[in-house]
C-alpha cells in the first residue's frame, strides 16, 4: 500500500499518483524532468536547491513556496509558467489537487522560528492525504494534522529527534510513517530504525535510507 511514496534523499521526496509530486528535491543524479507540481518548504540549501530544482522541471510544473521566499525564488520563476506562494495555514488548488500549507517551525531552537513562515504541505492526491512535515518541532499546529501518510523528520538538532517524531507520529496516527532528514545533515544513519521501533505497531513505518 501507499508504493508510490518515496524518499530520494534526506528530505527529498516524490510522490506519484495522477500528479507526479517532488519536496524539496535535493541531489537529483538525472536529469528527470517529470514533476507536475514541485513543493519547497523553506530556504535551507538540502531544500531549496535551484540546481536539483531544474532536473525534475518540464514545461507545465508549477512551482509552490512560502511566501517568504518570493525574493530567493527570482533565480528559477523564469522557468515556470505557473507559480504560488502561500502562507502557513495558506489554502490553494493546483492542478486539481487541494493544499494547505502546515506551520513548520522549532519551539526553542534558532534554526526555524515561527516569525520565518516556514511550511510542510498536505496535499490530497488520489483520496490519499500526504503531510510533509518540512523541518519542524511538534507544534500545535501539526498536532491537529489527520493523514493518511506522514514523512516526519527525526534527525534532531535541527528538528524532532527520533524519540519526538516518534511521540509525534503516535498522536496524529497515520497509516503509513516515513521517517526523513537523517544520516546526512543531520542524525546518524540509525535514526529510522530507532523511530520505527517506538512507533505503535498499529502504524506501518517505511525506513527508505
Amino acid at each position: 500500500m501507499f508504493e508510490e511514496a518515496q524518499v530520494l534523499t534526506h528530505s527529498s521526496i516524490k510522490i506519484t499518483g495522477n500528479k507526479i509530486l517532488y519536496f524539496d528535491p535535493y541531489k537529483i543524479e538525472e536529469e528527470r524532468h517529470d514533476a507536475d507540481i514541485i513543493f519547497v518548504t523553506h530556504d535551507h540549501f538540502d531544500h531549496y536547491s535551484p540546481e536539483d530544482i531544474k532536473k525534475v522541471t518540464k514545461d507545465d510544473t508549477w512551482l509552490i513556496m512560502p511566501a517568504k521566499m518570493k525574493e530567493q525564488a527570482a533565480n528559477v520563476l523564469t522557468d515556470f509558467g505557473k507559480y504560488k506562494f502561500i502562507n502557513p495555514d495558506g489554502l490553494l488548488e493546483a492542478k486539481g489537487l487541494m493544499i494547505k500549507a502546515v506551520p513548520a517551525y522549532n519551539r526553542l531552537k534558532p534554526f526555524h522560528t515561527k516569525g520565518k513562515k516556514f511550511v510542510g504541505y498536505l496535499v490530497t492526491m488520489n483520496d490519499v492525504n500526504y503531510y510533509v512535515a518540512g523541518d519542524t518541532d511538534m507544534i500545535p499546529e501539526n498536532q491537529r494534522i489527520k493523514c493518511d501518510v506522514a514523512f516526519v523528520p527525526v534527525g534532531g538538532k535541527y528538528t524532532m529527534d527520533y524519540k519526538e517524531a516518534a511521540k509525534f507520529i503516535n498522536q496524529i496516527e497515520p497509516k503509513l510513517a516515513i521517517p526523513t532528514h537523517y544520516g546526512t545533515v543531520a542524525g546518524s544513519p540509525g535514526d529510522g530504525k530507532k523511530f520505527a521501533e517506538l512507533v505503535d505497531k498499529k502504524i506501518e513505518v517505511r525506513v527508505m535510507m
